[in-house]
C-alpha cells in the first residue's frame, strides 16, 4: 500500500491552508500546460504511488504535478477536462460572460442571449466536474 500524503489536500488544518489550497484549484495558469507536461505530472505521481520515484524529486514537484493532476484530469473518469469548464477556468472564460450580462441598455434579445450563455456555462462547468464515481 502507498503513502496517500501527497494525495491529500495540503495544509488543511487552518484556514489560510483551504485557502491556498482553493487558491491552486483556481489558478488560471493550469490552462497553460502542455500535454506533455500533463503526462510527466501523472507519470510521476504514478512512480510515486507504486514507490519507484527517480532519485532527487522532491516534495515540491510531486506537490506540483499533484496540482496539474487536480487541475486537469478528472477523479472519477481519469479524462481530461475541456479548458473551458475546468475550475481554473471558470474565471477567465465567465469573466466575459459577467461583463455581458452587465452591458447597459440591452434589448430583450441580447438579455437572453447573455442569460443562455451563462446558464450553459455554468450547467457545463457542472457537468464537467461532476461526481462520477460508479457503484
Amino acid at each position: 500500500m502507498f503513502c496517500s500524503f501527497f494525495f491529500l489536500p495540503v495544509f488543511q488544518t487552518s484556514f489560510y491552508g483551504r485557502f491556498r489550497h482553493f487558491l491552486d484549484i483556481i489558478d488560471p495558469r493550469t490552462l497553460f500546460v502542455t500535454e506533455s507536461r500533463l503526462k510527466e505530472a501523472v507519470q510521476l505521481l504514478e512512480d510515486y504511488k507504486h514507490g519507484t520515484l527517480p532519485p532527487g524529486v522532491t516534495n515540491k514537484e510531486l506537490w506540483g504535478a499533484q496540482k496539474i493532476k487536480q487541475a486537469i484530469i478528472h477523479p472519477d473518469t481519469n479524462e481530461t477536462i475541456f479548458m473551458p469548464f475546468r475550475m481554473s477556468g471558470y474565471i477567465p472564460f465567465g469573466t466575459p460572460i459577467v461583463v455581458g450580462l452587465l452591458l447597459p441598455n440591452q434589448t430583450l434579445a441580447s438579455t437572453v442571449f447573455w442569460q443562455w450563455l451563462n446558464q450553459s456555462h455554468n450547467a457545463c462547468v457542472n457537468y464537467a466536474n461532476r461526481n462520477a464515481t460508479k457503484f
